[in-house]
């Protein structure tokens, strides 16, 4: 019986699924957006959506205790200013999956995670032509 057992083990030892999680959420903060699997960004979506609570609260306590799941002072750095900042009013629900369909060597289902409200960044071919106008 699987009392008490939340999450996906995607098939994983317990070390490997908690390192590539950091790394997840860490390059989800980080880029704002991210591709992987369905099941890993449905995972990742959790852990996400703590450390931006976590963020909102602003206090040592919780920078200390984003820095023990995030990777880079960097990204934490961004995560209790600009991200805080954005996500300071809104009562949840800061990520978004979009499925984008099957991965072409062994079909397994792709999807986009990416951080709600997030600011469109040009390419650069645009940014020259929108400058120019």
């Amino acid at each position: 019986m699987r009392h008490l057992k939340a999450g996906r083990r995607l098939s994983r030892t317990t070390e490997h699924r908690l390192a590539m999680m950091r790394n997840l959420v860490t390059s989800l903060l980080e880029h704002e957006r991210v591709e992987t699997t369905r099941a890993k960004a449905k995972e990742v979506r959790q852990w996400a959506e703590q450390i931006i609570t976590l963020a909102k609260r602003g206090d040592l306590h919780a920078r200390r205790q984003s820095l023990a799941l995030v990777r880079s002072k960097k990204v934490v750095a961004k995560l209790f200013g600009e991200l805080r900042e954005r996500y300071l009013e809104r009562p949840g629900g800061y990520t978004r999956i979009i499925p984008l369909g099957l991965r072409l060597g062994d079909g397994a289902p792709l999807s986009i995670i990416e951080m709600v409200g997030r600011p469109e960044k040009l390419p650069k071919s645009q940014k020259k032509k929108a400058a120019s106008s």
